[in-house]
């Protein structure tokens, strides 16, 4: 499998040339099995304008890509804010298989700091879905940084780790970190693709990559706007003594030393 890593700047609140972006990316790459967009890809990192730039998931623009998806033979995931069919909106990523399907749509569970919070309410369930014959698990940005989600998902059968982003200084390190870290612990290749520009004083740091199921990082973008074609890495190369996810025990009790001072049996 080809993937295309669209580590691009968005324009700010502008979906239609952040559209126009994404089709040239495809049209540039047209080996490229599946291609991935930034957190927030298509409206830009506004959160203040959240629901002014929202967008169904069964609107005008989300149909744009997915025709742009069907043309290329091309499945996509991409950021964008979804206005709900109730009425909500969500950080969310549209998952478009090669052939024009929406296939699904995540919203992130895991909203990073207040600015985030009081602009959407978080999801409440993960995703898998089926993209260019891979079971995907897709992430977007803070859930990343927490061990449960891509385990859960991982244990649910998924086969390949994606993680859309937004990250921003000071945070580089942080990611790169985690990003190594869910790959390794759960022996599946990761694609983590980050946006890079500022906008209302941050600066997205880019360093989007293709880790391999040892943590290895296999490719990667640097800091300014590029598309990277990769080829995924292998789903899983660790041997049966390393393979985290067969010899995890799942939740154990915890005990408190001391609070049954001398029964150790």
């Amino acid at each position: 499998m080809r993937a295309l890593l669209a580590q691009l700047e968005p324009a700010p609140g502008d979906a239609q040339a952040n559209l126009a972006a994404l089709e040239r990316a495809l049209a540039a790459h047209p080996d490229a099995d599946i291609a991935l967009f930034p957190e927030l890809f298509l409206c830009g990192y506004e959160l203040e304008r959240a629901r002014e730039l929202a967008a169904p998931a069964e609107g005008e623009l989300i149909e744009r890509v997915r025709q742009a998806a069907a043309e290329r033979a091309t499945a996509v995931i991409v950021g964008f804010a979804e206005k709900t069919r109730a009425g909500t909106i969500a950080n969310s990523a549209a998952c478009i298989d090669c052939d024009g399907t929406l296939a699904g749509v995540y919203r992130k569970t895991h909203l990073f700091a207040e600015r985030e919070r009081q602009a959407f309410p978080p999801g409440d369930e993960l995703l898998l879905v089926s993209l260019a014959g891979r079971l995907v698990a897709p992430l977007v940005c803070f859930d990343m940084e927490f061990p449960e989600p891509a385990r859960a998902l991982c244990r649910a059968g998924a086969e390949l780790l994606v993680t859309l982003s937004a990250n921003m200084a000071p945070y580089g390190p942080d990611h790169a970190l985690a990003a190594r870290a869910r790959a390794l612990e759960n022996r599946r290749a990761h694609l983590y693709v980050n946006c890079v520009g500022s906008a209302h004083g941050l600066e997205f740091v880019g360093e989007s990559c293709a880790i391999d199921s040892a943590g290895r990082v296999t490719l990667g973008a640097g800091s300014g706007e590029r598309l990277l074609e990769v080829e995924v890495p292998e789903t899983s190369a660790a041997g049966a003594e390393v393979d985290y996810l067969q010899h995890a025990r799942g939740e154990l009790p915890v005990r408190a030393a001391g609070a049954h001072r001398g029964e150790w049996g």
